[in-house]
Parts: structure tokens; C-alpha cells; sequence
């Protein structure tokens, strides 16, 4: 076979070619950039050699990598992933110990030789494109929340008032469609209870009525709240960015639909939705990345660490410094859904509480259980079955 190791960098990479038979260095630190001409340059250089003879290796080194992986992928290359503690017992081995970028990719070349490799495949890009994803609507849904607290504590100021009105919460269609045309005490005092009403009504599709905005009326009108034009401002706009990130999350779930594989045994779980699938599934991307069922527990950081901590909560889990926090949210989130959709976790969870165990101790061991139920159906690829589950 003939080995071509790269060793990935931002702005360039590095390539060494390998003839295993022979041990013949074909060529060694090609430097190419990260662009299509870097690519090409480096495809044209071993188009002379049989593409099912050659088998490409680089780290796993983040997102720097995936724009070369998508383009040899598709141009029917076998590409190897391959975990940067090999190459380091590789460097470690040189009599310098260093690590040196033009030994970097004859090391990850070397490296293709010894243990057992995990080729990419389309699911693997299916599911890079899942955690990009999932990952993306996390961060929307954490701009969304800062942004909704931002407007509780500006409405706080200036029409405390409202909060006791909207029983229900600030956060509903009708206060923000009366907020963004009139976002100050003095406007809606101002109105007619004919217009009021009308807003409100619409806004709301019938629940409010005419008492309703004769009563807000009033409270505008004999509100503590300061009269800031400043903050009067700012309002229509937090809620148009809510409204927009709203609008965003909608679309990068649609296409997480899209995305994800309908026939994999993990939408076989009951109550689990397609979010935390795919946010499982993008995190854990390939289950042969995994020997057992422990290791895929450590990659979430619900390692048995926490779990003989006795104490296990869910704020203590996502301060954890091992594994993934997205897929260890993912999965405590499921665990909990879990509970509520199935016979057998909930009587696990209760047997934990039985225990004397607080709500989020068995809710951490009924996500340990989870993980080994996903590592079950993933590696068998099998569907989810009750009388099965113990």
C-alpha cells in the first residue's frame, strides 16, 4: 500500500508519501495550502498511482481538516483518521522528542502501519454537518435567552407593572407586537382602548378583551417605571433580534431534518427527538471510535469519575473539563425524556431515588445507562427495544 501522511495546519499542510512494501520515502513535506490549488497541486502529485493503492492519514486536529477530507473523500480516496496520541509515541520515539513539522506527516504516514484504522465515510460527513449544526442552534438558543433576560430587565425599569399584567410572562406575541409600535409607558397610555384592544386581541387570536386593555391602559398611566427614551429605544430591537433568532433556530432545525439519517436506531429510543439525535450523533460522529461502552461514557464526561462522586448534578457536569458538554447535555436531556417515555428507565430512575439519591444523581445514572443502551444499538445497528433493556 502506499501511505500518504499529512499533517494539517490552518493556513498550510504537509504531505509525505510512503511505499509500505518497500519503505521507500516516495517524497517527503510537500507544503500545499489550504485552497483548491493546494489540493490540486497535491492530488496531481500522486495522480500517477492507483487511487485504491493509496490510503491518506491525518490527525484528528479540529476543523482545519475538513475541506481536505471532503475533497480527496470525493475523489474516492480511502482517508484515515487517526488519534494524535500514535503519532506522539511515534515522535516520542525519535531520540529528539520533538515535534517538527517536517517529520510530522512521515510520522503520521508511519503511523498508518500500526493498530487499527477507521476509514471516513459519507455517514462520518453526514455527521460532521449534524454537529456544526446542533452546535450552531445551541449557541443561537444561548443569544436568544441572554437576549430575553436583557428585555425582562429593561420592561423591569421602565413598566414593571406589565409582568404582573401578562400573567403568563412578557414573552408571548401579544406584548411583543404592542412592544415593538409601542414601547414606553407614555405610548400605550396614549392610545385609544379601541386600539389597545385591537392589538391585543389580534396579537393574541381572541384571548384578550376589552376589559383587558382598559386595565393595561391604566396601569401605563399609573406606572412607577422611569421614562427613559434611551430604553424606549433599545426594546422593539431586543425583541426583533428574539424574533430573528427565533426565525434562525427554525431553519437549522428543518435542515438538521434534513441532515439526519431516518433510519438510525437511535430515533428507535422512545422520546428522544431529533435534535439530541443529531447532536448525539454528530458528537459521537462514528461508534468505531469507540472499544466499548466506557469509552464512549468518558468521551460525554459521564465517566465513572462523576459517578462515584455520589454526587452528580447537572452544573457539575458541564464545569467537567473531560469529553464533550454538548453530547453530555444531549444526553442527560434524552435520559430525562427517557424517564417520562419509558417503562423501564422510570422504574431505573425510582429505583435511584429509592436509593435515597437526589433528582439529578439518578438522573446521571439513568444517562449512564442511556450510553450504553446508544453504544448497544449504534455498534449492532438494531432498534431500540423494551424487553431488552435491563
Amino acid at each position: 500500500m502506499l501511505l500518504l501522511g499529512v499533517d494539517i495546519a490552518k493556513l498550510n499542510h504537509v504531505a509525505s508519501f510512503i511505499d509500505s512494501s518497500s519503505g521507500e520515502l516516495i517524497f517527503s513535506n510537500f507544503k500545499f495550502q489550504n485552497n483548491i490549488l493546494g489540493f490540486s497541486s497535491l492530488f496531481e502529485k500522486i495522480s500517477k498511482f492507483s487511487v485504491s493503492e493509496i490510503i491518506i492519514g491525518l490527525e484528528s486536529t479540529g476543523h482545519y481538516g475538513e475541506n481536505f477530507i471532503n475533497f480527496f473523500f470525493q475523489k474516492g480516496f480511502k482517508i484515515a483518521v487517526i488519534n494524535p496520541l500514535q503519532t506522539s509515541h511515534l515522535r516520542k520515539a525519535n531520540i529528539r522528542d520533538s515535534k517538527n513539522d517536517r517529520l510530522d506527516s512521515i510520522n503520521i504516514a508511519k503511523a498508518l502501519l500500526f493498530g487499527k484504522h477507521t476509514y471516513v465515510s459519507q455517514k462520518n460527513l453526514t455527521n460532521f454537518s449534524l454537529k456544526k449544526l446542533t452546535r450552531f442552534r445551541k449557541s443561537l438558543i444561548k443569544q436568544k435567552t441572554k437576549t430575553k433576560i436583557q428585555l425582562v430587565s429593561l420592561l423591569d425599569i421602565i413598566f414593571p407593572e406589565l409582568q404582573y399584567f401578562f400573567k403568563s410572562g412578557v414573552h408571548s406575541n401579544a406584548v411583543y407586537t404592542l412592544l415593538k409600535k409601542y414601547p414606553s409607558t407614555e405610548k400605550i397610555a396614549a392610545l385609544r382602548e379601541k386600539s389597545l384592544f385591537s392589538i391585543l386581541n389580534k396579537a393574541s387570536k381572541g384571548h384578550y378583551k376589552e376589559q383587558h386593555a382598559s386595565q393595561l391602559k391604566s396601569l401605563a398611566k399609573s406606572s412607577v417605571g422611569i421614562k427613559d427614551t434611551s430604553i424606549s429605544m433599545h426594546i422593539p430591537q431586543l425583541i426583533q433580534l428574539i424574533e430573528m433568532l427565533d426565525s434562525q433556530i427554525k431553519a437549522i432545525e428543518k435542515e438538521i431534518d434534513s441532515f439526519i439519517d431516518e433510519e438510525s436506531p437511535i430515533l428507535t429510543i422512545p422520546g428522544i427527538n431529533t435534535v439530541a439525535a443529531a447532536s448525539i450523533l454528530g458528537e459521537i460522529n462514528d461508534i468505531e471510535n469507540f472499544d466499548s461502552s466506557s469509552k464512549l461514557l468518558a468521551f460525554s464526561g459521564l465517566d465513572p469519575k462523576i459517578r462515584q462522586s455520589g454526587n452528580f448534578n447537572a452544573s457539575s457536569c458541564r464545569m467537567s473539563k473531560k469529553g464533550s458538554s454538548y453530547l453530555r447535555y444531549a444526553l442527560i436531556f434524552t435520559a430525562w425524556n427517557l424517564v417520562r417515555n419509558s417503562a423501564t428507565f422510570n422504574r431505573y430512575y425510582l429505583s435511584k431515588r429509592a436509593q435515597g439519591k437526589s433528582h439529578y444523581s439518578a438522573l446521571g445514572h439513568t444517562a449512564h445507562k442511556l450510553v450504553r443502551v446508544i453504544y448497544t444499538l449504534l455498534k449492532k445497528n438494531i432498534s431500540y427495544q423494551e424487553d431488552f433493556i435491563s
